[in-house]
């Protein structure tokens, strides 16, 4: 039970906070607080301070405008101090991690009275790694030296202009103007240039590194110990998990997580454990490894027993492509039946199980990978043990070169042997089954086969390495009921049955602030032709052209034939999602609108979520129709296949929800502050017209209605 000391700090941080920042207190943000502090205060700790209660979980639901960072803030941090346990923040995107670090955590230290260290965490691949950033521009340097000779295959594959860009960023270090975090690099650079000069755990030599001392990602990783909250992402906590926890973070059982645009949550753990790999690419990389294998072995050779694991090599390599090859003609039989004209022509194997032949070959190539992977493994221990031997006849620098490769060769053989391992065995009787596809994808003017593996749900991944091993945690969002209750996040987080389930209520005055409207241009959108012709010549009579509008979509193809529909002179109003970055486009938007122009945004799902247009920005939203999934979506399909094969309705368990919780999402594009106004119209009249259309109405905010007949 939550102790009266406890309640007392919570409660005088939340009244100074309230005080210095002259604001009145919010209903939802006090009933926020209250839950999560109701709920970590019962945890209790056996004498190893590890949690020995449940219902540690509490899942609320909080709208815009609630102000959820600064309720979970001020109720875990003291509860978390007490039970002696770290705060890890997690967020989804980059925006809000931002916004949570750079606002919100310092108003909170600012106005609140209490105290406590932040950090952000970020993966390897977010920083610079200055041995490769110098072994580029050494390699750079020997090929234009006029006294080498050199082989046109021996020269860097890097442009002048991205030389320039790595002695900037050489000279920037050296002067201490910057970190070595990419987000922190004014000018911006490109993917391709910056997965030259970073690394992952495979390829990174840690603690033996001779950049170590001045290596950028180390440097943030010592500070970690010594906060109370670190601030990252859900795709690095998933990472860690998947690495045993604590790895990376701080271990799960010392550790409070708060999982903020939690809704996230699910889709990043389906993400994170699916496997993929390319038939025709990786049989190229297999087969074109022998020389490069041959090469390095050699510039190693006397580093330990590098030598007699490096004979072994080629024949792995050569092994593994040949099982790989005797698959490729199957994978081509069933794609003769598949439309290649589709947006994404793909073969979905049914119910997850893969024909016998192919199950029977995927053994063989798990095995050979796996064998690959593991003599790989092997020749890392060797490069990581003679790196620490001062007697080793290699220099320290060869087998640091080396061992990268060695390293990106491993992580590439082991995702092969999980995908494989996939196929070679059935999903368990009973158990829910893996979803099992493959992609034709064109690569280098060729077709490939993009085979894949998924789980259709992560709740039980999740249940098991994440909420069975935690201290405590949160989960936040705005949309995390769908059609009003929390069973549809339940089932796919595999949240427990006893967590603190709790949707609070918004600030905002919907009924006064915004109208729902269904007018009389909306018509049934089951027709597509028919209903993008209604769209096209609703818009006009809708819109205000001198106002700020967003138009969403749920397919690229309708919205670019809405808007080749057009007259020309309302293009030129609209900008299109895709003709520029999505944050210039917004840019160009706000600028129009504070111009006092008109200005209308034509988006997709990307748009329906994270986008803040508040005020003028934004005084209406257009839905063109339910956002109901993509039917060919492979893990939803098999989902789906699943729930019926169980009795189920997958229509009214699956698609409704899910439908229902994009469109709450697409609506919350409307009201951003309680001072705003606007209209949402749905130009779809399956919403009226369809049994499970009152459902999802029922579910949208209570805005103020006009349905017409």
């Amino acid at each position: 039970m939550l102790s009266d000391d406890l309640k007392q700090t919570i409660q005088g941080a939340y009244r100074e906070f309230l005080n210095n920042k002259s604001l009145k207190p919010r209903l939802g943000q006090k009933l926020m607080i209250a839950n999560i502090a109701r709920t970590l205060g019962s945890i209790e700790l056996d004498d190893e301070g590890v949690r020995e209660t449940s219902g540690h979980v509490a899942v609320v639901e909080a709208g815009t405008g609630t102000g959820k960072t600064v309720a979970y803030l001020l109720a875990t941090l003291p509860v978390a101090k007490a039970l002696g346990k770290k705060v890890v923040i997690s967020t989804a995107t980059v925006a809000l991690q931002e916004q949570i670090v750079n606002k919100d955590i310092p108003e909170v230290l600012r106005h609140s009275g209490l105290h406590f260290k932040v950090s952000l965490a970020k993966g390897r691949g977010r920083y610079l790694c200055l041995s490769k950033l110098d072994r580029i521009l050494s390699e750079v340097d020997f090929a234009t030296n006029p006294t080498q000779a050199l082989y046109e295959d021996e020269y860097p594959q890097v442009t002048a202009e991205s030389v320039k860009i790595y002695q900037t960023m050489v000279e920037a270090m050296a002067a201490n103007k910057w970190d070595g975090d990419r987000d922190n690099w004014a000018e911006g650079v490109e993917d391709e240039d910056w997965q030259r000069v970073t690394t992952d755990h495979r390829q990174c030599t840690g603690r033996r590194c001779a950049n170590v001392s001045s290596c950028s990602f180390m440097k943030a990783r010592e500070n970690l110990g010594s906060v109370d909250c670190i601030v990252t992402n859900h795709d690095l906590v998933l990472a860690d998990l998947a690495l045993g926890g604590g790895a990376i973070l701080p271990a799960p059982e010392d550790t409070i997580y708060i999982f903020d645009e939690g809704h996230h949550l699910p889709d990043k753990a389906l993400n994170h454990f699916a496997h993929h790999s390319r038939l025709l690419s990786t049989g190229k990389w297999l087969e074109q490894s022998q020389k490069p294998a041959a090469n390095l072995v050699a510039e190693v050779s006397g580093a330990g027993q590098i030598d007699r694991f490096g004979e072994q090599l080629p024949a792995a390599l050569l092994d593994a492509r040949q099982e790989l090859d005797k698959v490729i003609p199957m994978f081509q039989a069933l794609a003769e039946g598949i439309d290649t004209t589709a947006h994404t022509p793909r073969y979905r194997f049914e119910n997850g199980v893969v024909p016998e032949t192919i199950r029977a070959h995927s053994l063989d190539i798990f095995r050979a990978f796996q064998r690959l992977s593991e003599l790989l493994g092997k020749m890392t221990k060797e490069l990581e043990e003679s790196m620490e031997d001062s007697h080793c006849p290699v220099p320290k620098v060869d087998l640091e070169n080396a061992y990268p490769l060695i390293g990106t060769w491993q992580s590439r053989a082991e995702a092969n042997a999980e995908l494989w391992h996939s196929y070679a065995n059935p999903d368990p009787e009973g158990a829910v089954p893996r979803a099992r596809w493959f992609t034709l994808v064109e690569q280098g003017g060729n077709l490939d086969f993009e085979v894949c593996s998924s789980p259709i749900l992560a709740a039980r991944t999740l249940e098991y390495g994440l909420w069975n091993q935690c201290c405590g945690a949160v989960v936040t969002s705005a949309t995390l009921t769908a059609l009003g209750r929390f069973d549809r996040f339940q089932m796919r987080a595999g949240t427990p049955s006893d967590s603190s389930y709790e949707a609070v209520p918004s600030p905002f005055q919907f009924g006064e602030a915004g109208v729902l409207s269904v007018p009389p241009q909306a018509i049934d959108a089951g027709n597509p032709t028919d209903h993008t012709n209604s769209v096209i010549d609703a818009l006009p009579q809708l819109l205000d052209i001198n106002a700020g509008s967003l138009v969403l979509f749920s397919s690229r193809r309708q919205m670019l034939e809405v808007y080749d529909g057009l007259p020309r002179d309302w293009q030129q109003l609209v900008l299109v999602q895709g003709d520029r970055s999505k944050q210039a486009l917004l840019d160009e938007h706000k600028k129009r609108i504070d111009d006092g122009e008109g200005s209308i945004i034509f988006g997709l799902a990307s748009f329906a979520e994270g986008v803040d247009l508040p005020g003028d920005y934004c005084t209406h939203v257009v839905i063109a129709k339910l956002p109901f999934a993509v039917p060919d979506d492979p893990v939803e399909a098999s989902l789906s296949e699943w729930i019926e094969a169980r009795g189920g309705n997958a229509f009214m368990e699956i698609t409704v929800p899910d439908a229902s919780v994009r469109l709450v999402q697409a609506c919350g594009r409307l009201l951003r502050t309680e001072s705003d106004t606007g209209t949402v119209t749905l130009l779809d009249r399956r919403i009226v017209t369809k049994r499970y259309g009152k459902a999802i109405l029922n579910s949208l905010p209570p805005f103020a209605l006009q349905i017409s007949n």
